[in-house]
């Protein structure tokens, strides 16, 4: 089996995570890439299934030997990042992957796998809906709210770069369009 790489991306509070959770859920060859953070893990998250939480230190050490496919530092000494280690396990255990990442983590993985992966953007009908998205989160502060409405901005502008383009302005919509998709994407390249 040739292993497919579903690669998920979008501004923060898009939905993308739910839509990987429901992907997860519904496509029984599929498994998770977890990504390596130095961020605070947030409340209902847990260490090695949502993200590997590691020091910036440690973050910064796997950088400089080569240990990620993609990284990035999303927000001023806030990394995130996809370990080799990762892939090879995934790989291993002969499933395709699929990944929640940031747009340009998601840009990086498209370039790494080429045809082999489909990359998707999870669009928004606007910012006024994103940032109600964010408060109901409820994880940002007026700070980090700002911050991340500025870079969600920069982020839709290269949606087009994506190969499919999903607007969720209605999450049950959605998640049967990306189905489709993404099983036909799957059965394409057995």
């Amino acid at each position: 089996m040739k292993t497919k790489y579903i690669i998920l991306s979008a501004p923060s509070g898009s939905g993308k995570s739910t839509i990987a959770s429901f992907l997860l859920n519904e496509i029984e060859s599929l498994s998770f890439s977890v990504s390596s953070t130095n961020r605070k893990k947030r409340k209902n998250e847990n260490e090695g299934i949502d993200y590997y939480f590691i020091s910036r230190e440690k973050f910064k050490f796997h950088i400089e030997s080569g240990d990620f496919i993609e990284w990035e530092e999303v927000y001023t000494n806030h990394y995130k990042g996809t370990l080799k280690s990762e892939m090879d396990r995934l790989i291993t255990e002969k499933r395709n992957i699929i990944f929640d990442v940031d747009v340009s983590g998601g840009l990086n993985l498209k370039k790494h796998f080429g045809n082999n992966a489909l990359s998707v953007f999870i669009d928004v009908p606007n910012l006024e809906t994103l940032k109600n998205r964010l408060l109901v989160r409820g994880s940002e502060n007026y700070k980090s709210l700002k911050e991340r409405i500025k870079k969600s901005k920069s982020e839709i502008k290269m949606k087009d770069k994506f190969d499919i383009i999903i607007m969720n302005d209605r999450m049950s919509r959605a998640k049967k369009e990306i189905l489709t998709i993404v099983k036909n994407f799957i059965k394409k390249w057995i």
